[in-house]
């Protein structure tokens, strides 16, 4: 390692801090030892349900030079999203990370800011910036580049932020100064996550069958319906479900969020099951305008609505 890398590692997560950013570390870019078939396995499996652009691009999931040629370095982002304030125990539930504005577009903004940062001291830069939008394992790299361990529910968990966090990435053509691996599981025996979901979707250890999971099938699934095995579980979750997370002891620890973007607006406290049985497509386009829950379409949210209990 250089002088120069060294240094500007230093700066880079100096900065990345002062942008919002709550925890930042440094990987070598390589492959993945193994992941190749642990992948395979899963797919085969169909534990990626009607995901299947997970069967895709395999070679870059597991090797994100094939993502990025000539990549040297992965800087790894983590920002926490947890609210100040939850919403109403009997609203309809939307999960935690779609709150506030899509962080996508967040995100982007603030990784675009640390790039010209970085730029400045190598004008050769080149690479790309990914949120949540390519085929990247970022709860590997996050991992490898010291930020937490990955827990029962696959989740990366962060011993001071939790695991309501965004994981982004730059993967750059610069050396940098590498942190080292997080190397310890620190969830012990404890199996909350696992004794909690309510489809036991969490068939082993970090292992997630899709097709169980609540979260895979109020958002991703495009189905006109959910199976009775599933829907006859859903309480009050009408987009994503935090069961795992929120049972988790180390989000006990949570601080909440400091970007203002990421603060749901006072209209979605208002969104009681009522609201939301009349709700119309330009209300929602309204409501949820630049948000994360558009994923779902007002369709998929409706179709939802049909399996609450309270």
């Amino acid at each position: 390692m250089n002088t120069k890398g060294k240094i500007t590692s230093v700066l880079i997560k100096k900065k990345a801090v002062e942008l919002g950013f709550n925890a930042v570390g440094i990987s070598e870019c390589k492959a993945i030892p193994g992941y190749n078939n642990v992948l395979n396995e899963w797919l085969t499996e169909g534990y990626n349900a009607d995901m299947f652009y997970m069967e895709q691009n395999i070679e870059k999931r597991c090797n994100p030079l094939e993502l990025v040629p000539n990549a040297k370095s992965i800087i790894c982002l983590l920002t926490s999203y947890y609210p100040k304030e939850l919403l109403p125990a009997n609203n309809p539930q939307i999960a935690k990370y779609a709150y506030g504005h899509d962080y996508h577009e967040v995100l982007k903004l603030k990784m675009q800011k640390l790039w010209d940062f970085i730029a400045y001291y190598f004008p050769e830069l080149d690479g790309r910036m990914f949120v949540d939008s390519a085929p990247v394992n970022e709860r590997y790299w996050a991992m490898n580049s010291g930020l937490g361990w990955i827990g029962k529910n696959s989740s990366l968990i962060n011993k001071n932020l939790g695991s309501f966090t965004f994981i982004s990435e730059l993967i750059l053509n610069i050396p940098l100064e590498y942190d080292k691996p997080f190397d310890n599981n620190l969830c012990g025996n404890c199996s909350n996550c696992i004794d909690n979901c309510p489809t036991s979707a969490i068939i082993l250890p970090g292992i997630i069958d899709s097709r169980k999971c609540i979260s895979y099938h109020t958002i991703e699934s495009k189905n006109d319906d959910i199976p009775n095995e599933v829907s006859s579980k859903i309480t009050n979750q009408i987009f994503g479900c935090d069961i795992c997370l929120n049972v988790c002891p180390w989000n006990k620890i949570n601080s909440p969020t400091t970007i203002k973007e990421f603060q749901p607006s006072s209209t979605l406290f208002t969104l009681d099951l009522d609201t939301w049985k009349k709700m119309e497509q330009n209300e929602f386009s309204q409501i949820f305008k630049g948000s994360a829950v558009k994923r779902a379409k007002l369709k998929g949210l409706k179709r939802n609505l049909r399996y609450l209990k309270f």
